[in-house]
């Protein structure tokens, strides 16, 4: 086999992870997450998880899966941290004979994987405590502490970002400047799975009414109660409004719908401008499409 680790990727929807899967079976390979939101437990419906309406377990029908559903909603996670809980995962595969594949369509857990990360330092638990207590009370003061070429607004990001000011003196940005280390498939063979727009719509259209029924509304009442930031996935957002009767369900639905294809209008600009795949697969992929590996 010519490559020893394969990322598999798409926008939502496009059906990398059953592709995948069926990958996996014929190549003895475990499944590694690479998506942010698949990494929490308790929103499998609203991230469009693998494991959405089956109990999670690590395999499915005899491939291992690894790093879905392993944190809890009031944890956070770095980069840096999935980075080290991903190589563990794929040294452990490759100890086992076994091909890793990692599957998601989160271009900075992608980038990280092939490019490895800026060198970061430590952070204390004070440290880190401070900087979430003043995103949660007021992020927009939180944000003014921050260099001017910071360009997220997501609360994780700035507490990230803030907790390293806190602990150095120094800017995020100044350490990002550092040359990257610690990537972990530099090599890997690149699969983009890349359907039309016209066919993704579709498919968007058609999947969020199930998420809806699946229990992905039980899962926003979750993340109310849990105080997780909604805004961190598309259609916890639109569901927590409906919930609080901000959102009507047609409502709810129709802006879910937008939202996500939207989120996929700039995975493909991600995908066209930031990877380069070594194979793509330009529809909804097939069993014929597993001999393109």
């Amino acid at each position: 086999m010519k490559n020893n680790a394969y990322i598999i990727t798409g926008p939502t929807a496009s059906g990398k992870s059953d592709f995948a899967h069926k990958f996996a079976q014929v190549v003895g390979g475990v499944i590694i997450n690479c998506d942010s939101v698949q990494i929490y437990r308790g929103i499998e419906n609203i991230s469009a998880s693998p494991f959405a309406g089956r109990e999670i377990t690590d395999s499915v029908d005899g491939v291992p899966y690894r790093l879905f559903s392993i944190l809890s909603l009031d944890e956070q996670i770095s980069v840096a941290d999935y980075l080290n809980l991903a190589r563990a995962e794929y040294e452990g595969a490759i100890s086992n004979g076994r091909v890793p594949i990692f599957v998601g369509g989160t271009g900075y857990y992608i980038n990280a994987l092939i490019n490895g990360i800026a060198p970061m330092p430590d952070v204390s638990d004070e440290s880190r405590a401070r900087a979430r207590q003043m995103v949660a009370e007021d992020i927009d003061l939180a944000r003014k502490l921050l260099p001017d070429n910071f360009q997220y607004t997501d609360k994780q990001r700035v507490a990230r970002a803030l907790e390293v000011f806190f602990e150095t003196g120094k800017h995020i940005t100044d350490f990002q400047k550092e040359p990257r280390v610690g990537a972990i498939v530099p090599d890997a063979c690149r699969v983009l799975i890349n359907p039309p727009v016209d066919v993704l719509r579709k498919r968007i259209a058609d999947r969020i009414p199930q998420m809806l029924s699946g229990g992905a509304l039980d899962e926003a009442k979750l993340i109310i109660n849990s105080g997780w930031d909604e805004s961190r996935a598309i259609g916890a957002t639109q569901l927590c409004k409906f919930i609080r009767g901000e959102l009507s369900q047609a409502e709810c639905i129709e802006n879910w719908i937008n939202k996500t294809n939207q989120y996929a209008k700039r995975q493909r600009t991600w995908f066209r401008t930031q990877f380069n795949p070594d194979v793509v697969i330009s529809g909804v992929p097939t069993d014929a499409d597993l001999n393109k590996l």
